[in-house]
């Protein structure tokens, strides 16, 4: 089983997360922040990875430490989770619809971490949610999995369905990405002969 637990505390927030690359999508998120919970549980019901989240945070601060240390947890666990990497399909595309939104979300389980952003929000919020902090979430996930990441709201109008379909991307990107690929069973997908840098 590709499972992993990762236990992060700090003086601003303390995380648990575990994973199951090859579970069924059921998640179990509590951080404080009810659309980062929904963002979270969609993520795991269309990456097919199985993801709890137990996230205390200086919440009455703001939301930035929680949303940015849940991704680094988050990319630590499914880095670990994934071993050698021996089997997996690596890298995958998605076109990602929400409504009159379109995201564009590439991936690329390299061990070398990058993140490329480009969405526009039209809003500053989404609810007490700052808009600002998808990216950020974004870009703690990529360098802790060790991921190449590239994502882009082509267009959209609407600062939920932006994010969402930047989450729901990444969610099917990583579903494809993580998947055993049955003819190259055992075999690192690189010419290296390992990833990782």
């Amino acid at each position: 089983m590709r499972t992993a637990t990762i236990k992060r505390k700090t003086k601003e927030t303390d995380i648990e997360v575990s994973v199951n690359l090859d579970g069924s999508g059921v998640s179990d998120i509590t951080t404080g922040i009810g659309f980062f919970d929904h963002m979270l549980d969609l993520l795991a019901r269309h990456s097919r990875i199985d993801l709890t989240v137990k996230a205390v945070g200086d919440l009455h601060i703001d939301y930035h430490h929680t949303t940015e240390d849940t991704g680094i947890a988050l990319g630590q666990a499914v880095r670990q989770a994934l071993g050698n990497m021996a089997g997996i399909t690596r890298y995958a595309s998605v076109h990602m619809p929400m409504d009159e939104t379109l995201s564009r979300v590439v991936i690329d389980i390299s061990g070398r971490p990058v993140l490329v952003f480009k969405a526009d929000f039209p809003r500053d919020k989404i609810g007490e949610f700052d808009t600002e902090l998808v990216r950020e979430w974004f870009n703690a996930f990529a360098m802790n999995a060790g991921v190449t990441l590239h994502v882009e709201t082509l267009y959209g109008e609407n600062s939920h369905h932006i994010a969402e379909s930047c989450f729901k991307g990444l969610a099917r990107a990583l579903r494809a990405a993580v998947a055993i690929d049955l003819k190259a069973a055992g075999e690192v997908p690189s010419t290296k002969g390992s990833l990782g840098g």
